[in-house]
């Protein structure tokens, strides 16, 4: 499972972006579109975080572009979210994909939203 990304696309979004850069719009309403599906995925996520003192956990964050949704775990601090996350052969920890199954867990959730999210910015383009 090591270095395989869990992800969704949609067909079409680079045309949409086009579309909404021609419209004159700075695509803040895609940004805020990923971040909203982000955060439910994030939510998903934080209770299959495997527990020893809890700082993994609190580290767990959700993000948003103009082009994708992103949940981060880790810091300086906690650096061993992708050794926990992926797996680490060599030191004999097996993966717990917590991120990844958080977002896999909560699809049909985050899916809708960001549906919603897109029809609204659509909408703006076409004048609706």
């Amino acid at each position: 499972m090591a270095g395989r990304e869990a992800g969704i696309r949609i067909e079409g979004q680079r045309e949409l972006r086009k579309s909404l850069r021609q419209a004159g719009d700075d695509l803040e309403d895609l940004k805020a579109a990923h971040k909203a599906a982000a955060e439910v995925a994030a939510g998903g996520a934080k209770p299959l975080v495997p527990v020893r003192s809890g700082r993994l956990a609190g580290t767990i964050r959700p993000g948003g572009t103009k082009t994708q949704a992103v949940i981060r775990a880790g810091k300086k601090a906690v650096p061993y979210a992708g050794p926990i996350h992926w797996g680490w052969e060599a030191r004999g920890i097996e993966p717990s994909p917590f991120l990844a199954d958080g977002a896999k867990n909560t699809e049909p959730q985050w899916v809708e939203l960001f549906y919603q999210e897109l029809d609204k910015a659509l909408k703006k383009v076409k004048g609706k």
